[in-house]
């Protein structure tokens, strides 16, 4: 017997992912991280602390929304002794893009 997910079409999985990555941007501190790290040439790291410092919060709240990016599929964040360094996934936005319109225009 199928299940759920094997019914699901393509568009059902665009429409799951969208809403994924959508959740990601569902805060305004979320949408400023991830312009921070676009900004950042490709072989650049943000380290957790730069966030910190560039951002009127504290380390927890940034902490929080970092997580959030990480789960939604966003970004990741790489471990370097002591720190946490974070890059934007190679083209999310490039995907999140692509979504947004094959989902308005329904293709």
């Amino acid at each position: 017997m199928r299940n759920k997910e094997n019914n699901r079409s393509s568009t059902d999985i665009n429409k799951i992912r969208l809403a994924q990555l959508s959740k990601g941007l569902a805060h305004p501190v979320r949408v400023e991280i991830i312009r921070m790290l676009e900004k950042k040439p490709p072989e650049a790291r943000c380290v957790c602390g730069d966030i910190v410092n560039a951002l009127p919060l504290a380390q927890s709240s940034v902490s929080q929304h970092l997580k959030t990016l990480k789960e939604t599929g966003w970004i990741q964040g790489e471990i370097d002794g002591p720190r946490v360094c974070y890059c934007l996934i190679d083209g999310v936005i490039a995907e999140y893009t692509s979504l947004m319109n094959r989902t308005i225009s329904d293709k």
